[in-house]
């Protein structure tokens, strides 16, 4: 075979090989993008944990090294409203850690911050005029999804069900992306909370390929062509990748972070956890995630939890420790170990290349 069983998203995107960088928030900055759209694939740049002014500058980056397709990602979900009590429980629970770490736990931290898409992205959206949008924990309100939708853009969204991508589909969704429970980092849930509901991507792909009359993408548990190829079997038109890609040196991670990743095996163990944010996200087990969690209903709601996890984070990391590091990471993580070193560019060419030659 020299081509793609289903072109569908290639045609969406004008790219040549069905994979899409997943906008891991923090990891994906413009020069993993850049390196990903153009070998052929589609670059991702996640915008939740960004100031305007710094997306801004991201995209004028992006499009001064590349006119290739991109992606631009957000969260939809809906800011809490102020729970001092819930706030204080989870401080007084970590409380002995932070004496551990020579900290007061008097003091109030900073408080976590995720912006879900609003007007002022949409404007950056209406500026830039990207080539598809996707949405994680939902959709927008209807008026800020037509706006979108009157630039142009693929609206994208990521379903963890079959109900939500046919909630997705129902509200003009242009792809669904079928995250699987093997994912690494945010599950996309948003129709449900219980983490016992979600479904694995071999499980869950072919069931929304036959809820929906849209392209699908597959998410979660790809690490290596093998994994490629069966998801196209499945009946998804790509693949979005992530953990393979926090292995090139254009990741902007932690070095705690990319040590524990290339020291993981097969027999390492990740868990869904809601230590760090407050909503379930995959990771590699670590001293937090065993002694608090993994799921915890102390946790204020996302994305207040992490405020306090904060200063531990920044007490602990410099001498090397990684106890309360958010080390996120998919199931199939050590899958991808063999491609370590690979620039993001040379490994996109080498995933197709070698799931071509497997299809």
């Amino acid at each position: 075979m020299t081509s793609w069983p289903d072109t569908r998203i290639l045609d969406m995107f004008g790219i040549s090989a069905p994979i899409v960088l997943a906008p891991m928030a923090g990891p994906v900055l413009a020069d993993l993008t850049v390196a990903v759209a153009q070998a052929g694939a589609l670059g991702s740049l996640p915008c939740a944990l960004l100031p305007a002014d710094r997306v801004r500058a991201e995209l004028a980056t992006i499009r001064s090294r590349t006119n290739a397709a991109i992606n631009l990602n957000f969260f939809c979900h809906t800011t809490p409203e102020p729970d001092p009590v819930a706030d204080l429980a989870w401080r007084v629970r970590l409380a002995p850690y932070y004496v551990e770490a020579g900290l007061d736990p008097s003091v109030t931290p900073a408080a976590s911050n995720r912006n879900p898409f609003d007007g002022a992205a949409c404007e950056i959206i209406e500026e830039f005029r990207p080539e598809a949008v996707s949405f994680h924990f939902g959709l927008p309100e209807p008026a800020l999804l037509e706006r979108v939708r009157a630039t142009g853009t693929k609206v994208l969204g990521c379903a963890t069900t079959v109900a939500e991508a046919r909630w997705l589909a129902d509200r003009g969704a242009d792809v669904i992306i079928a995250q699987g429970a093997e994912a690494g980092g945010h599950r996309g849930m948003f129709l449900s909370t219980d983490v016992g509901t979600q479904v694995g991507t071999f499980a869950l792909v072919p069931q929304v390929v036959d809820a929906v009359d849209v392209p699908v993408i597959a998410a979660g548990g790809i690490g290596d062509p093998r994994a490629i190829v069966a998801a196209l079997a499945l009946g998804a038109a790509a693949v979005q990748i992530g953990t393979a890609y926090l292995y090139t040196p254009e990741a902007s991670i932690a070095v705690g972070h990319r040590k524990a990743l290339l020291e993981q095996n097969a027999d390492d163990a990740t868990a869904l956890t809601n230590v760090f944010t407050g909503r379930p996200a995959r990771g590699i087990v670590n001293r937090a995630m065993r002694e608090l969690g993994p799921m915890s209903e102390a946790t204020p709601p996302f994305p207040r939890a992490g405020g306090a996890l904060a200063p531990l984070r920044a007490a602990t990391e410099p001498a090397g420790s990684t106890d309360f590091m958010s080390l996120w990471s998919g199931q199939a993580g050590a899958l991808s170990a063999r491609y370590a070193g690979l620039g993001a560019a040379e490994l996109t060419r080498t995933l197709a290349r070698e799931a071509l030659a497997r299809l």
